[in-house]
């Protein structure tokens, strides 16, 4: 399913966590849980990854990661304010440790001049204690009018990415 390179990217970032004793989360609405597909792609990820949240609708946003009403209705789906809520529910939902979130317009419809397709928002929170999320990361990516899976395929390596910042600036 996945190309070898992308598979070795993520058996070493599951490693890297091992190491760390970090467990993962991951929170997808335009990549419909690609990243935690990877991830769990692994043999022995279930020590690392503790879940996968798909939240493709507003609604399974507010109701499985708890992203707020006004955040939805003021910034939208695809924004980062959405993208940080996620991340942050994920941490607050899940026993990880740290969480990455992706919301995007993949297409090859339902883009707008201010929201073009290719448009994909992520987030990454690492836990501070007691279920509460520190600082996010945030990124946004504009990948252009590229086909729907390649912009899915980028927003995967660009979450991969991210989780493998937050895992270089933790302690081993």
């Amino acid at each position: 399913m996945f190309q070898p390179a992308l598979l070795r990217r993520a058996e070493l970032l599951l490693d890297a966590c091992r190491v760390r004793s970090l467990m993962i989360a991951t929170a997808e609405s335009c990549t419909g849980g690609l990243v935690a597909a990877l991830l769990t792609e692994i043999a022995g990820s279930s020590a690392v990854v503790d879940r996968g949240f798909v939240t493709y609708s507003n609604d399974a946003k507010r109701q499985m990661l708890g992203v707020p009403d006004d955040v939805l209705a003021h910034d939208g789906a695809v924004s980062e304010a959405t993208a940080r809520a996620m991340a942050a529910g994920a941490i607050t939902r899940s026993n990880a440790d740290m969480a990455v979130s992706i919301t995007g317009i993949a297409g090859p419809g339902g883009g707008s001049e201010a929201k073009p397709v290719g448009l994909v928002h992520f987030a990454c929170q690492v836990r501070v204690g007691a279920g509460r999320a520190g600082a996010s990361n945030h990124i946004e990516r504009r990948f252009g009018p590229l086909t729907r899976d390649a912009i899915r395929l980028a927003s995967v390596e660009q979450a991969l990415a991210l989780l493998e910042a937050a895992i270089a600036a933790t302690p081993a």
